[in-house]
């Protein structure tokens, strides 16, 4: 399988959460000890700690997405590595979903959840079992939001795109999947419309005996992600 990714995009984002992380830090710090220093000043110190705050848990939110590990396209990777050579996965690419998997038979959109947890779905609603440690971070860390959803509402905007860009004829199958990525998430799910599945079982999902698409709607396929992974 080969591997698309813009190292250089994912670096410039973890050094930008580090630096809003500790620069929102330093700030809050040094303005609480300048009030001591300048007691006049206070109401504008206290807006500059407030402010220090924000930058600090806005930049903490997003190291835990762009640098916490494990890192979800890491384990899908690793989760994918014994596919084939005609097997392209692209890793946040500038489309409404961060990872797409191309196989010889289609394309599979793949929504991930980095999140340890006990995660229910039932009756169509999504739950979330909160423990201390995650109440705790809940306000730095990402939702689980609906997962279904928005890989649904992904591989119809793919769909779309693939009708009015293909110029190649012919059907272009797009399959969404949820995959938990962190090794600690625990999945109790029922009847969910798309499969929602751990990253150990991600591999069974991506079957080598379906019809394949013919080689030219392959390239056609191949060069429109390409395009929106640049």
């Amino acid at each position: 399988m080969k591997t698309i990714i813009d190292q250089v995009k994912i670096k410039r984002r973890a050094q930008l959460s580090n630096i809003a992380s500790v620069g929102g830090l330093l700030l809050m710090m040094g303005s609480a000890g300048y009030s001591i220093f300048r007691p006049d000043l206070s109401n504008v110190l206290i807006i500059s700690i407030l402010v220090g705050v924000g930058i600090s848990m806005v930049g903490i939110y997003f190291a835990n997405r762009w640098v916490k590990k494990p890192r979800p396209e890491a384990s899908l990777d690793q989760a994918l590595k014994t596919l084939s050579e005609n097997h392209r996965i692209y890793h946040y690419p500038a489309f409404p979903c961060d990872h797409i998997l191309l196989t010889p038979s289609g394309v599979v959109l793949l929504e991930t959840v980095n999140l340890d947890g006990v995660f229910i779905y039932k009756d169509g609603r999504w739950k979330e079992k909160m423990s201390l440690g995650r109440a705790m971070r809940y306000i730095v860390e990402e939702y689980l939001g609906n997962p279904i959803k928005s890989v649904q509402a992904g591989a119809e905007l793919l769909r779309e795109r693939l009708k009015k860009e293909l110029t190649v004829e012919g059907k272009v199958p797009v399959t969404p999947l949820v995959v938990f990525t962190h090794p600690r998430a625990v999945l109790e799910v029922q009847d969910t419309p798309v499969p929602v599945i751990s990253v150990a079982k991600l591999r069974k999902q991506i079957p080598g005996n379906l019809p394949k698409m013919s080689p030219e709607l392959y390239r056609d396929v191949q060069a429109l992600l390409d395009k929106m992974a640049a």
